[in-house]
């Protein structure tokens, strides 16, 4: 299980959340730096592509939040 060996290596939600975040600002800075060096089209699609990112790494930190619960238990 992808979760529990997460968590055996000291990943924990937070780690996942503040991933979650740090994506979402690196999505906007990589879009502004590539509005200045390449065409429009090719901007949105870095930003577009940094961006996804953060729903895996939410729902990775909701996974390990409640592995974490039920750990604890």
């Amino acid at each position: 299980m992808i979760v529990k060996k997460l968590h055996e290596n000291g990943v924990t939600s937070e780690h996942a959340y503040a991933a979650a975040v740090g994506s979402i600002g690196l999505s906007l800075i990589s879009w502004v730096t590539s509005t200045r060096s390449e065409n429009l089209e090719r901007a949105d699609r870095w930003g577009i592509f940094v961006g996804e990112w953060a729903p895996t790494f939410f729902a990775l930190g909701l996974a390990l939040a409640n592995y974490e619960r039920a750990d604890t238990t």
